[in-house]
């Protein structure tokens, strides 16, 4: 029963990090104000996806012990270099690529020893 739980926070990471990827293709379109700068549908639905994500974070909450979260959200910059790869199309060097890896060994790491 844990493991769907966790399974959850992974997907709250994950969609917050459509959010993030949301707001930085808003943030690179060039706006005729400062108000359709930050009131747009990019904006408004990244901000939106956002809420999702973390009402499904305080629900994942229920099953995953606390000591556990903070392990969970940090594949969110897995996420974000994956997204960030693919649809923005931006570069991912070694230093990146070293830098999940440890990331990633942590998660398995802090997994295992719970």
């Amino acid at each position: 029963m844990r493991c769907i739980y966790i399974v959850l926070f992974l997907l709250s990471v994950l969609i917050a990090a459509v959010s993030q990827i949301l707001l930085k293709i808003s943030a690179n379109r060039q706006y005729t104000s400062r108000t359709k700068e930050y009131l747009n549908v990019g904006v408004i639905a990244a901000y939106a996806i956002f809420f999702l994500s973390s009402l499904l974070t305080v629900l994942a909450y229920r099953g995953v012990p606390l000591s556990m979260g903070p392990a969970l959200e940090a594949t969110g910059y897995l996420w974000v270099t994956i997204l960030g790869r693919v649809i923005l199309k931006e570069r991912v060097n070694i230093r990146k690529i070293f830098g999940l890896a440890v990331i990633v060994f942590g998660v398995i790491l802090s997994g295992i020893s719970k």
